[in-house]
C-alpha cells in the first residue's frame, strides 16, 4: 500500500516563517515514519523560496526512502536535486516532463500526474506516468465525487492509481479493494498522530 503525503503549509498556525517550520518538521516525522511519497505543493511560493524548502526537506533527510515530488515546478525539482514531479492532467505530458529532465542529465527521476477523469489517467498512462492520484473519491467540497466505481475503472488503465479525496483511515480498506495502489491526501497526514495514522493505514495491508 502506497502512502502519498500532499503537503499544505497552511493548514498550520502562526506567520509564514513559523508555519514552514512546523511543516518542515511534519514532513520529516512523515519520511522517518515511511511514507512512500511526499508531494511539496505549496503552489503559492516563489521559485526560490520552493527550491529552499525541498532542499532543506531533503538535506535533513538524505538517508530516508521517502520519494520528494515538486508540484508541477519541473526547473524547481531539477535545481533542488528532488525525486520528480507531480504534473496537472492538463499540464505538460509525463513524456515531455522526462525529457526536459533528460536535458538536464537526470534520467531515473518519477513523474505522478493528478486526474479526475478515466480519460486523464489512460492519457498518463500512455505518456509513461509512474502512476496517478485519482479523485475526489468520496465527498470533498464542491468537486464532483468520482466514487470506487470510478476508482474501480481507474485502476484498470495500466498504471497504479492512488486514492484521493476525503480518504480516511475508516474508508481507506474499500478504496483498496475497489483497486487502489495506495492513498493519497493532506489532512490525512497533516492532522493528529502521524504513527497511528500510518501505522493504521499499513496494517489494511496491500
Amino acid at each position: 500500500m502506497l502512502l502519498y503525503y500532499i503537503s499544505d503549509r497552511t493548514q498550520f498556525p502562526g506567520n509564514e516563517a513559523e508555519r514552514c517550520r512546523q511543516l518542515l518538521t511534519r514532513l520529516s516525522e512523515a519520511m522517518r515514519y515511511g511514507v512512500d511519497y511526499i508531494q511539496l505543493r505549496e503552489k503559492d511560493l516563489s521559485s526560490r523560496d520552493l527550491e529552499g524548502l525541498a532542499r532543506q526537506l531533503r538535506t535533513e533527510n538524505r538517508q530516508l526512502k521517502t520519494v520528494l515530488l515538486i508540484n508541477s515546478r519541473i526547473d524547481v525539482a531539477i535545481a533542488a536535486g528532488a525525486d520528480g514531479v507531480h504534473l496537472r492532467s492538463d499540464d505538460v505530458s509525463a513524456a515531455d516532463a522526462r525529457a526536459v529532465f533528460s536535458r538536464a542529465g537526470i534520467d531515473r527521476v518519477v513523474v505522478a500526474v493528478s486526474c479526475h477523469r478515466l480519460d486523464e489517467v489512460r492519457k498518463a498512462a500512455h505518456h509513461g506516468a509512474d502512476f496517478a492520484v485519482f479523485g475526489p473519491v468520496f465527498a470533498k467540497g464542491e468537486s464532483e465525487v468520482a466514487g470506487l466505481d470510478k476508482l474501480y475503472e481507474a485502476s484498470q488503465s495500466g498504471i497504479p492509481v492512488l486514492a484521493l479525496g476525503g480518504v480516511t483511515i475508516r474508508n481507506a480498506a474499500s478504496c483498496l479493494a475497489a483497486g487502489a495502489a495506495g492513498v493519497a491526501g493532506i489532512r490525512l497526514f497533516q492532522a493528529g498522530s502521524l504513527s497511528e495514522t500510518i501505522g493504521k493505514l499499513r496494517s489494511l495491508g496491500g
